[in-house]
C-alpha cells in the first residue's frame, strides 16, 4: 500500500470530482483503498490517498504518478509511506 498526498492546484477544488477522477485515472493499474482530507493552510485541503498495487509487478509506482500528476487539478503528488500489507 502507498499513501500519497495530493494537492489540488485551486483552493476551492471540487473534491468529490477530484475523487472520481483518480479512481477512474488509475483502473487498471492500481485500487483505492480509501481517502482522507487534510488541511493545510488558508482553505487549501491536501487529499491523502490509499493505493492499494501489486509488489510483484514492476514500474506500478511510476505509472501511478504519472497518472496522477497528468490529471487537471492537481498540482503536486508526494509519497507520504510505503508499506507491506497482510
Amino acid at each position: 500500500m502507498v499513501s500519497l498526498k495530493i494537492f489540488p492546484s485551486d483552493i476551492v477544488a471540487d473534491m468529490k470530482s477530484l475523487k472520481e477522477t483518480i479512481t477512474k485515472s488509475l483502473e487498471g493499474k492500481a485500487t483505492i483503498y480509501k481517502f482522507d482530507e487534510e488541511p493545510v493552510a488558508f482553505g487549501l485541503v491536501a487529499l491523502i490517498v490509499h493505493i492499494l498495487m501489486p509488489e510483484e509487478a514492476s514500474g506500478v509506482m511510476d505509472e501511478v504518478e504519472r497518472r496522477l500528476k497528468s490529471i487537471s487539478g492537481i498540482s503536486e503528488v508526494e509519497v507520504l509511506v510505503s508499506r507491506r500489507i497482510a
